[in-house]
């Protein structure tokens, strides 16, 4: 049977705790791998989330079973050869987790009541499989490290598809905007610092800062362990953060810092020349209640200006934009896997722009309109709808960046397939739902010690 190696990183739909929690879901193991268990409904999971992307051409179940296997190997293989991931990578995976639960379900309320659980105790469920899926990335990319693409290997690889199998592509756009957020008021700053200044005073007073940084902070991944930030390499954290953090000695807090993350206040706990532990205590401002009337304003003025042609788009978002992720690049919107600023205009693009670009004709600008960034802060944006290419069947001068990418991915795939034949020996392997091993036997040969 043919392996799916290229599906080797299980991710973790948010929509798997909708499951759990109404208890429909009849689990059991159906595979061991040394000390890591593989439940029925994480095959199940993985297979319908397929089926519901791209039936056509879905991975069947026992391809499914292959890929959740070699996870779990490669997680097993990761803590015998004592592979760690930082707390503060997990941390930032989380948050980032939990930032997408809150934009599928409009709101923390919402998520509360729709699992009967608070925030703090998904999380907490959450984390080691976020852990674990951060383990087996890291041992995908020590396995792949040295596995590159030459642009002969790519055409190659082109030139090896059968004519009548060639990808057929959607439509695709090349989209930018240009966004201005909302600014924090001075009201409001000053209400977050005198907050903040408050538990600073307490702290000295005696109170444990730990303990104030857990009941207050807004730093979801660092407030369940008392806004521990522990052993960062300088360079890590923003600027404003590690330039409080070097004007401290050990035991001391700083004031209130401002950074694009909100307002800090930071205690050093220890620091070894670039290495540093810190405790904070993060407050955001209410994005919610920010007022948009000056950006709305200003960005009004430069989509007039770009109509009227007196301004160049691309400069325009380089020198105005205040998107990090596209203002370096001209304010084109990429692809996130190509990096191309080329965009499938389906169901896999963003359901707002989406509609947006329906109603809009090429080469056209959009109205100022609101707009919520993914970290969940507030702005308003224009967006330049440049072009639209017609669906095509895959060719090396338009599409050479999705070929360069399916040739990599199976290059790599084969090295891991290879490092797997080596490997298998040193971890148990069982399956144990007898139905599957009727099902897929020549997946489960292949994993026979």
């Amino acid at each position: 049977m043919k392996k799916i190696l290229g599906l080797l990183i299980v991710f973790l739909p948010v929509l798997g705790f909708a499951q759990a929690s109404k208890g429909k879901v009849i689990d059991g193991v159906i595979s061991k791998v040394d000390n890591h268990y593989i439940l029925r409904s994480d095959l199940d999971q993985m297979y319908h989330q397929y089926q519901a992307e791209n039936p056509k051409n879905a991975p069947t179940r026992c391809q499914c079973l292959n890929s959740l296997i070699i996870n779990k190997v490669m997680l097993a293989k990761a803590e015998i050869d004592s592979v760690t991931v930082e707390d503060r990578q997990v941390d930032g995976e989380l948050e980032g987790r939990m930032d997408q639960m809150i934009q599928m379900y409009g709101s923390e309320r919402n998520i509360v009541e729709q699992f009967g659980k608070s925030l703090d105790q998904l999380k907490a469920e959450l984390r080691s499989d976020v852990r674990n899926n951060l383990l087996v990335q890291e041992m995908q990319r020590k396995i792949t490290s040295d596995v590159k693409i030459t642009p002969s290997e790519v055409r190659k690889f082109f030139n090896s598809i059968p004519k009548d199998s060639l990808p057929y592509f959607p439509s695709e756009v090349q989209v930018g905007h240009i966004i201005r957020l909302a600014k924090v008021t001075k009201e409001e700053r000053d209400v977050l610092r005198e907050r903040l200044l408050d538990y600073k005073k307490r702290a000295l007073a005696g109170e444990d800062f730990a303990k104030l940084a857990t009941t207050y902070s807004e730093d979801v991944g660092s407030a369940q362990n008392g806004g521990l930030y522990a052993n960062v390499k300088r360079g890590t954290m923003v600027p404003e953060f590690e330039g409080a953090v070097y004007r401290l000695k050990p035991g001391e807090m700083s004031d209130p810092i401002d950074s694009e993350y909100g307002i800090h206040l930071i205690k050093l706990e220890d620091i070894k020349g670039e290495v540093y532990t810190a405790r904070h205590i993060l407050l955001r401002p209410d994005y919610n209640r920010l007022d948009i009337n000056e950006p709305t304003r200003f960005l009004d003025s430069i989509r007039t200006q770009l109509v009227d042609g007196k301004l160049d788009f691309e400069k325009a978002a380089k020198e105005y934009s205040e998107d990090k992720a596209t203002s370096d690049v001209g304010g084109w919107i990429q692809d996130p896997e190509t990096r191309a600023p080329r965009l499938a205009l389906d169901a896999s693009m963003d359901p707002s722009l989406y509609f947006t670009l329906d109603s809009m004709q090429v080469g056209t600008y959009s109205t100022v309109m609101p707009y919520r960034t993914n970290d969940g802060k507030t702005g308003v944006r224009v967006i330049y709808y440049k072009t639209k290419f017609p669906p095509h069947y895959a060719n090396l001068e338009e599409d050479y960046q999705k070929l360069q990418k399916i040739a990599l991915s199976r290059k790599r795939n084969n090295a891991v397939e290879k490092w797997f034949k080596k490997t298998k020996g040193e971890v148990f392997i069982q399956v144990r739902d007898e139905d599957l091993k009727e099902e897929c036997n020549d997946v489960i040969a292949a994993f026979s010690n």
